[in-house]
């Protein structure tokens, strides 16, 4: 099984890049997780939202692999505990396919990326920059094979 991260946006700070990278050395083993950045849609004045977010969308969609099971980051998504997102993931593994978690623009996620997934995924009610997102989203997925491995990282 695959994993991929595919985030809208570029260029992250190193802090953020440092701290994926990180989480990601950590995954290697349980769940290798490779990071795909997509652009982000031409935004500012006499540009038109709805415009980037339909191209940062197709973006996303090319970037899927043909049979995963998507999982969307979004605020109106079920928020998991970290011992629920173990569940799922055991499950998910059990599925045998490739996964792919999406995280969306400034603007969300186009309605093509929302109507591709099988599930969406809330952080919860707060609203997080989406460098944060990619950053929380890769320890929870460590958290939870560690979890589903009987390791002591998480200790609740």
């Amino acid at each position: 099984m695959r994993t991929r991260l595919i985030s809208v946006g570029e260029r992250m700070p190193a802090w953020v890049a440092d701290g994926f990278a990180e989480y990601r050395k950590r995954l290697s083993r349980e769940l290798p997780l490779d990071l795909v950045e997509v652009p982000l849609g031409n935004r500012g004045t006499q540009r038109d939202p709805p415009r980037a977010m339909a191209a940062e969308g197709a973006a996303v969609l090319a970037a899927l692999p043909k049979d995963a099971h998507v999982v969307a980051l979004d605020g109106r998504g079920k928020t998991w505990s970290s011992e629920d997102l173990a569940s799922e993931l055991a499950g998910w593994r059990m599925q045998g396919r490739d996964l792919a978690f999406v995280i969306g623009g400034p603007d969300g996620h186009a309605a093509e990326v929302l109507a591709r997934a099988a599930q969406r995924w809330s952080l919860g009610p707060l609203t997080l920059p989406h460098m944060l997102v990619r950053l929380v989203v890769v320890e929870q997925l460590y958290r939870a094979a560690t979890i589903v491995a009987g390791h002591p990282y998480h200790r609740a």
